[in-house]
């Protein structure tokens, strides 16, 4: 055993962080870090921009191109049907099931190459078409794939720890467009792989050197070829100089509030999951044509496009944000229900990422609460989206740092009330309504245990 003590007059003893830096082979596996966010980068690129310019096509040019200004009400129900199929393909009979579950969280782990295709079909054939997910699981999957596939051989190793690092970067490579910075997506990366001590020091240097890399990749690629690709992004927004007493008074309640609203959404994509791994091709197309309802039914109701309802929200939060005063009560409370419903179905049947949805529905509901007395617009939103992350992701910083970075130049001023609402809801959603729910199904499994045995 190796005596870890220093001399009174030597130098004083490393710490765990330091000897992880300075292990042998460590600085190639930073090499090998740096170049997996080449390529990871252009394949996410790749897919980033194909699938901007499906949903552009979809849900813009071709209904120009047939004489129509926007999308009309039936709009979103063929196109989802089709998606249904498409996915419901991808989950029944390709390797890896097109991705996992998007209500399971996020993985964060080695990809096999299989699994890809099924990948791709399940991203492309459901996402642009209407699925109300975000792009960030696939992307999560495809960049750790991509990782391994490509450097693997050149590391030269079968260490399940060179491999999980190696995977690991590579995500956090694809992430760091996606997010629009590489920090949150270092970031990201390491809570959801739930890092700590040494361990953190071995992987948050490869992350933030990968997805580094990757963002200038990006950067690169986007002014080279002309070609759009979608990052959660808002305009800069006319943030008060300070808070006021009522913005931090009612980030509370509006917190509580969104994290029991994100509850319900999950509890019924939970239920539509149980439904799905019976018949995973059936419930695909069902729930498809369940967004594809509700986008249906917004669009009659509110005469708005159902593109609003559809999709993942991502590109519809910029337009909320820079002016919620032009949302009427009526249509931001049509919005936030059918598109909660459309995001609870999605979340069990079709595959993807839960995050822009979520940003997006507590922007909605940010916006909603701004009426309140005393409460901001800017604050609202802040809150709103804030709340929402943090109770969909188990990643409270991540969600923190997630919504600063979105709030751009009024991050100074907003930062107490971010805090608080992620504070809250995360606490509420982790500690009351979560532990809430387990009992109660664990009751009903008592129940219906103790059923069976009288029967």
């Amino acid at each position: 055993m190796t005596d870890q003590s220093a001399p009174p007059d030597g130098p004083p003893p490393l710490s765990d962080e330091q000897r992880v830096v300075r292990e042998r082979g460590y600085a190639r596996l930073l090499l090998l870090a740096a170049a997996a966010g080449i390529p990871v980068s252009l394949v996410a690129f790749g897919f980033l921009a194909l699938m901007h310019a499906m949903e552009h096509a979809v849900w813009n040019h071709l209904p120009e191109a047939l004489g129509m200004e926007v999308a009309p009400w039936w709009w979103a129900l063929p196109w989802l049907a089709l998606g249904g199929l498409l996915v419901g393909t991808a989950i029944r009979w390709l390797p890896g099931h097109g991705g996992h579950v998007p209500l399971d969280g996020l993985a964060i782990g080695p990809v096999a190459a299989s699994a890809v295709p099924g990948i791709l079909l399940a991203a492309l054939g459901g996402l642009p078409l209407g699925a109300v997910l975000g792009p960030e699981a696939p992307l999560l999957a495809l960049g750790s794939a991509v990782a391994l596939m490509v450097l693997r051989p050149l590391a030269r190793t079968d260490d399940p720890t060179a491999i999980a690092l190696i995977t690991t970067a590579g995500a956090a490579a694809a992430l760091s467009a996606i997010f629009g910075s590489p920090v949150v997506a270092a970031i990201f990366v390491v809570e959801a792989a739930g890092i700590a001590g040494p361990r953190l020091a071995r992987v948050i240097l490869p992350c933030l050197l990968s997805s580094g890399v990757g963002a200038l990749v990006f950067t690169g690629m986007g002014a080279w070829t002309g070609l759009g690709i979608a990052s959660l992004a808002l305009p800069d927004l006319d943030a008060p100089v300070r808070l006021d007493l009522g913005d931090v008074l009612w980030s509370v309640p509006v917190s509580l509030v969104i994290a029991v609203g994100v509850r319900q959404t999950f509890r019924l994509g939970e239920q539509a999951k149980v439904r799905a791994s019976r018949r995973p091709f059936e419930y695909a197309v069902l729930g498809a044509l369940v967004v594809g309802v509700c986008a249906s039914a917004y669009a009659l109701t509110t005469g708005r496009s159902p593109q609003e309802v559809a999709l993942s929200g991502q590109e519809l939060l910029a337009p909320l944000a820079a002016d919620p005063a032009a949302w009427s009560v009526p249509v931001l409370i049509a919005l936030i229900l059918l598109k909660a419903v459309a995001y609870g179905v999605s979340l069990g049947t079709l595959r993807g990422g839960a995050i822009f949805p979520a940003v997006l529905l507590g922007a909605a509901t940010g916006a909603l609460f701004s009426g309140l007395p005393g409460f901001g617009a800017v604050p609202a939103l802040a809150v709103g989206m804030a709340a929402a992350t943090a109770a969909v992701l188990p990643f409270p910083v991540s969600s923190a740092v997630l919504v600063v970075v979105l709030l751009g130049p009024s991050a100074p001023q907003m930062a107490p009330v971010v805090l608080i609402a992620v504070v809250v809801s995360f606490f509420a959603e982790q500690y009351i309504l979560r532990p809430r729910r387990e009992a109660r199904s664990a009751g009903s499994a008592t129940s219906a245990s103790s059923a069976a045995s009288g029967a």
